[in-house]
């Protein structure tokens, strides 16, 4: 399995497009990379949770597309780091209650050896919440499951902004709640963000090639 350093400026449709390329060759590969500004809307998308029209998005060059991944809308901005891991489940005889927890046991550690951050989950709904405030959500995840491939993933917000967040009401919560790790003053230079995808990255892989030897 290999894996890309960070691609920048990348549409959401193109991804879209390339994971259903990687699903026909069942190709593993762990992609990062920042999207433009986009809302997209899964499987248990509520139109409710869309706060502007669409009329509105484009004047502002704001993306919307709707998506076969799990979960409501979300949004993606400049400055957030998103990971998508396409990983061939039937090969590697992985369940995918167990490729979930991978993927999220290795954001976990991964955030906090880079950051000295606590995050958690919450079995209510999706993401990783700050562990001393579990209101404020720093990782969005949806993932998607065809034939035992995985595609789409995690969003961290890193140096993001927010404003996009707050046209929606994402994954059905308060836009208010949404916290990048810029807004709680860490260190998001470049470095951080490579030393954090190096780190994920051998996390993860491990994870999976470790389980791939039982």
């Amino acid at each position: 399995m290999k894996f890309t350093k960070k691609i920048y400026s990348v549409p959401y449709n193109r991804y879209v497009q390339l994971q259903f390329l990687l699903r026909k060759k069942r190709k593993e590969i762990v992609i990062f990379l920042e999207h433009t500004s986009t809302l997209t809307a899964g499987s248990n998308y509520n139109i409710e949770n869309l706060l502007v029209s669409e009329e509105y998005l484009l004047e502002r060059g704001v993306e919307f597309c709707k998506v076969e991944r799990g979960g409501d809308v979300t949004a993606h901005e400049v400055g957030q780091l998103v990971i998508y891991p396409h990983i061939d489940l039937k090969k590697r005889n992985i369940t995918i209650g167990d490729y979930l927890k991978f993927l999220t046991d290795s954001l976990v550690e991964s955030i906090e050896t880079i950051w000295n951050l606590s995050v958690i989950t919450d079995k209510t709904k999706p993401g990783l919440y700050l562990a001393s405030n579990p209101q404020k959500k720093l990782v969005s995840m949806g993932v998607y499951f065809k034939s035992y491939f995985t595609s789409y993933g995690v969003a961290l917000n890193l140096r993001n902004d927010l404003n996009v967040f707050r046209m929606i009401n994402p994954c059905g919560q308060d836009a208010a709640n949404m916290v990048s790790l810029q807004s709680l003053g860490l260190d998001v230079s470049r470095q951080k963000e490579e030393e954090f995808i190096q780190m994920f990255s051998e996390i993860f892989i491990g994870k999976m090639n470790e389980f791939d030897k039982k």
